[in-house]
């Protein structure tokens, strides 16, 4: 993706400074950074071929409701989901909100544009058969045995707190000296409090006696083969790999044990506001859709054994 070829150097630097501040600033990770650059391109692109010269200062000054609209026009002839189409609309709101504080451009015409209603998909959960099956065959799938004790802990870990794959590989020695309590700071930057099951400490402390590389007290204490910060997408390449040998849904990811932890703790009777404490979700909107997984599941439950 080459600026230069669709747009000035101002506007790129206008960019670049953009992303730099949402690394430094804001802390966003690596993907999301790749992300917000790649749907600003494309805008910049269509703009390239819109007005049928290089964008700049004065076109984004310019740029109307109707022009945001005729973007986004494009996007859904090109069959892009409302998803997709939702996230880069807020990729340049966001965009924009940036020039307009920072007086590098005025126009606010962005804001006047509706995101696209978005329907959320039901988080699927893994059944507590299925979990026990995916960890009892991770030992199968690893051919040092700290590896497996690791994948092992992993795992527990992401099921047994319902923590995300990132917040889990973040754990280091420090966040451990709690005792029967983990602080996570997850998405924004934001704290909470979690409990740690013996299962899970217990497992954490299996992996830590077996591992063969040493690792200071801040440092994350989930490791590759060579010793260097264990991947995601090694580990979910594991789950997918246990979960076609199993036969199971695509839907079995590192991220469905969080959802499993979220369900199980719910049909247990547990409140939905603890229950959004426990996941981090700034909004009970968010943790109510495990809500309908459960009534989905009593559905299922119902139908099954109903005398027909």
């Amino acid at each position: 993706m080459k600026f230069d070829l669709i747009c000035k150097n101002e506007v790129k630097n206008l960019t670049d400074e953009f992303l730099l501040y949402l690394a430094s600033e804001k802390r966003s990770s690596k993907n999301t950074i790749i992300s917000y650059r790649t749907d600003i391109f494309y805008f910049f692109k269509f703009l390239h071929e819109y007005f049928e010269e290089e964008v700049h200062i004065k076109m984004l000054e310019k740029l109307d409701v109707r022009d945001f609209r005729s973007f986004l026009a494009k996007r859904s002839n090109q069959e892009l989901s409302n998803v997709s189409t939702a996230r880069a609309l807020s990729v340049l709101r966001s965009f924009f909100s940036y020039l307009n504080k920072n007086k590098k451009v005025l126009n606010n015409k962005i804001f006047d544009v509706k995101i696209p209603k978005i329907k959320k998909p039901i988080p699927k959960s893994v059944d507590e058969i299925d979990i026990n099956k995916i960890m009892e065959l991770l030992k199968e799938f690893n051919k040092e045995n700290w590896c497996y004790l690791r994948d092992l802990a992993l795992l527990t870990l992401i099921y047994g707190c319902g923590l995300r794959i990132a917040e889990s590989l973040a754990i280091t020695k420090n966040h451990l000296k709690n005792g029967d309590s983990l602080v996570i700071l997850g998405k924004g930057n934001k704290e909470r409090m979690l409990p740690i099951l013996p299962i899970v400490r217990k497992r954490i402390e299996d992996y830590l006696k077996e591992c063969p590389y040493g690792m200071a007290p801040s440092d994350p204490i989930f490791l590759g083969s060579r010793g260097g910060v264990y991947h995601p997408t090694l580990f979910q390449a594991l789950i997918r790999k246990i979960r076609k040998y199993l036969q199971l849904p695509d839907s079995v990811t590192p991220h469905a044990f969080r959802h499993s932890f979220a369900t199980h703790l719910l049909e247990n009777g547990v409140d939905l506001r603890s229950i959004q404490e426990l996941l981090g979700h700034a909004s009970l909107s968010t943790t109510q859709r495990y809500t309908k997984v459960d009534k989905k599941r009593l559905l299922d439950v119902y139908s099954n054994l109903h005398p027909r």
